[in-house]
């Protein structure tokens, strides 16, 4: 009988490493003789479910998941955790790995050695585990925020087709559009970012002081960055009370419904209203009025480093720290790095699809099939389309891509081109008033494409699969 392989996949964003690693694990499974299921916890919630008979006739678990992911399900199985980039790119090796370590599981990281022989350095293995644990506390926050910024942002800028003042009439159809995008769906963007940081951190009891933190950061003007400091807060004072109160047995009940709200809710709500929320609000609105008075130069210098972190690591961390500094921005009524970002996610799946076609010679064929793909996903603001050729060829695509992206981001920057919508690609050139100065920056991001694509095609030589 084949080996029986379960796992879970999760990305921030739900979209493409999700599914992306998931196909990996399948495929490299079936290469290996093996039968595998993968559970995708993506944008529209888990899919592929497992069921407790698959789980307890499981060899082993893959998790490849950069956000919070519940493990109680597998209890007592081995289980190899890692992020959803080392699963697309070293699959077989988590395989080969979590059948080996059928006794004891394997640990944690953002890693994965190709050779299973090789032993991983223990104070490598211990700052690659924070980095993680931290990482993934915010992307979890982040993760759940997304759909609120899409959401929120996307019917603001619907509400524009009716005019760039329409929403100043009351009753109007654009003033509701404006009410539900703006005073609702942004409004809890950083009250849900909180809360899930604090979630991730310490599970349930994390949520409320987390939403509370979220939602006073938010009040006091301090904004996103009040709301990741609320929610790291918010998580550890729950996860403190959780562990270290001892309680006898017969008030224990009392603990998850009174205590550890009450409490953690009373000292996140404190700290924020009296040493936390008003340095973060002056930070945040120093920060703002230093972007809104930038010069030329020093703005284009801001979208090359925008630019190159959203190409560097394709979806990774840098790519979610610069989308989660422009949404920052956004929201503080910055609207150019929000606009430079999505140049800059958009350009390089356009950029290696572009160069499919000029130079069909320098790419296998499933590569010159992943251009197409990538064509749909980076005019989608899909970064992610970008993958399959960073984890083939590294040392020239991502160069290529991250000159690329600078470039396309500088240009927004230097033509001021300001965006109200957080993501939608091309799709949103095409609602009125949702980006200023539009052909400019339809140019910027052909050049940042064309960029890239000539220097891939520099860098790389005629393969012998055509």
């Amino acid at each position: 009988m084949a080996k029986w392989i379960v796992a879970i996949t999760s990305c921030p964003t739900g979209i493409a490493h999700t599914y992306m690693a998931a196909e990996a694990i399948e495929q490299a499974a079936k290469e290996k003789g093996y039968e595998a299921k993968v559970e995708t916890q993506g944008s529209v919630g888990a899919e592929n479910e497992l069921t407790a008979e698959e789980i307890a006739r499981a060899e082993g678990v893959i998790i490849a998941a950069d956000t919070k992911v519940d493990e109680t399900r597998f209890v007592g199985k081995p289980i190899v955790k890692t992020g959803t980039g080392d699963a697309i790119k070293n699959a077989g090796a988590l395989i080969d790995w979590v059948i080996e370590q059928k006794s004891e599981s394997a640990p944690d990281g953002d890693s994965v050695e190709k050779s299973n022989t090789k032993e991983i350095q223990q104070q490598k293995e211990k700052r690659s585990q924070e980095r993680t644990g931290i990482y993934k506390h915010l992307m979890t926050g982040v993760s759940y925020m997304i759909p609120f910024v899409v959401a929120g942002g996307l019917l603001i800028a619907l509400s524009f087709v009716f005019g760039i003042d329409a929403a100043e009439e009351k009753g109007s159809l654009a003033a509701a559009l404006k009410q539900i995008g703006q005073d609702n769906a942004f409004a809890l963007m950083v009250p849900v970012l909180a809360g899930f940081i604090a979630f991730s951190i310490a599970d349930r009891p994390g949520i409320a002081p987390g939403l509370v933190g979220g939602m006073l950061a938010s009040q006091i003007g301090s904004g996103f960055l009040g709301g990741i400091v609320a929610g790291f807060l918010a998580g550890y004072v729950a996860l403190a009370i959780k562990k270290y109160l001892k309680l006898p047995a017969t008030l224990e009940g009392l603990k998850p419904v009174l205590i550890i709200p009450l409490f953690s809710v009373l000292i996140v709500g404190l700290l924020m209203i009296y040493v936390i929320g008003t340095p973060m609000a002056a930070i945040t609105e120093g920060l703002t009025h230093f972007l809104k008075g930038m010069q030329a130069g020093s703005a284009i210098l801001l979208g090359l480093l925008l630019g190159a972190m959203m190409a560097l690591d394709v979806g990774g961390p840098l790519n979610k720290a610069a989308y989660t500094f422009a949404i920052t921005m956004l929201e503080a009524g910055v609207q150019t790095p929000m606009a430079a970002v999505m140049a800059a996610g958009m350009t390089p799946p356009l950029g290696l699809a572009l160069a499919t076609f000029l130079r069909k010679n320098r790419f296998t064929h499933d590569e010159r099939e992943a251009g197409k793909a990538g064509l749909v996903l980076g005019a989608s603001f899909i970064t992610e389309g970008a993958i399959p050729f960073a984890a083939k060829d590294p040392l020239r695509v991502i160069p290529s891509m991250m000159i690329g992206s600078a470039v396309a981001a500088a240009l927004s920057m230097w033509f001021n081109v300001s965006l109200v919508a957080p993501h939608g690609g091309v799709f949103v050139f095409f609602i009125p008033h949702a980006i200023t100065h539009l052909l400019p920056y339809i140019l910027s991001i052909a050049i940042g494409a064309l960029v890239t694509a000539i220097l891939v095609m520099l860098l790389k030589k005629p393969v012998k699969e055509v």
